[in-house]
């Protein structure tokens, strides 16, 4: 199965080459707006995605926005540079609604909610704003794993969804046991084809083996892990996994939170939802 799942992600087409230039252009440390200005304005679709996002009730201005880099200085160059990841990994991963256990839909809406709430989580700890972000993203994209298990092994992993389901494990646990090979690391397959790195690549390959994990992102891996544990046991959304193990104590110790706090979010976490729908839109 492993196999399966090594030839399929080693056919994935690369990432666009715009984007490819705007995540290089962005890790250089004296990056401008108008420099990313002259990369995107060569993608009429990376333009109009950026365009409608500053216009969106997600940052609701209370302008309209014409200009692209105008919305690149109002947006931020972090923003922009997660907006054109997420862009490309949507279209370019398969998006088939009907394969396998997970229904596509019910996995966005789940990862929607990690990423709104890894975000909410690092605004109430005071994370400055450019790395809030940060966090929507690495929420957003943590379980695209799962994609191709979900596609590639169709009735394997529907049978490992109903497998945890009926021995009350965790999924990542169950398709350890029922596969040979997780979601984290069908996702670091993808990571290294792409070439992926930061907040985001980290959190893909260790928001289940958090004390695995010894990079320089522990903050947003652990919002993230956080996050990702309130959305199943809220079960917004459906990401296969209705007994998902809880981040240990010393990870909610050391970020200064508890169960409490993600009670506080979950009355404004579905209207945040709806507001970041506007990053799965084509």
């Amino acid at each position: 199965m492993v196999g399966k799942i090594e030839k399929v992600i080693g056919g994935i087409p690369s990432l666009p080459v715009s984007i490819t230039k705007v995540l290089e252009i962005c890790n250089h440390v004296n990056v401008s707006p108008s420099d990313l200005n002259r990369v995107i304005s060569l993608d009429p679709v990376l333009v109009g995605k950026v365009l409608k996002l500053i216009n969106s009730a997600y940052y609701n201005t209370g302008q309209k926005v014409t200009t692209l880099v105008r919305a690149i200085i109002m947006l931020g160059i972090n923003t922009v540079k997660n907006l054109a990841l997420t862009t490309a990994v949507l279209g370019t991963l398969p998006n088939n609604k009907r394969a396998g256990g997970l229904n596509m839909e019910g996995l966005w809406r789940h990862s929607l909610c990690v990423g709104v709430a890894a975000r909410m989580i690092a605004k109430k700890r005071g994370v400055e704003q450019q790395r809030i972000e940060e966090r929507f993203t690495a929420g957003l994209l943590h379980d695209i794993g799962k994609i191709p298990l979900n596609m590639v092994l169709a009735s394997e992993y529907f049978k490992t969804i109903s497998f945890a389901d009926h021995e009350q494990m965790s999924l990542f646990t169950a398709e350890a046991a029922q596969l040979g090979i997780d979601h984290c690391a069908a996702g670091e397959m993808i990571v290294k084809a792409w070439k992926l790195d930061g907040a985001v690549a980290d959190a893909i390959i260790f928001h289940h083996n958090l004390a695995g994990y010894s990079g320089d992102n522990t903050e947003t891996l652990y919002d993230v892990a956080i996050a990702n544990y309130f959305a199943s046991k809220k079960e917004i959304g459906f990401a296969g996994d209705r007994y998902p193990v809880k981040p240990d104590k010393q990870v909610w110790l050391s970020m200064g939170i508890n169960e409490e706090t993600l009670e506080e979010l979950a009355g404004t976490v579905n209207v945040e939802i709806e507001k970041a729908k506007i990053f799965l839109t084509t």
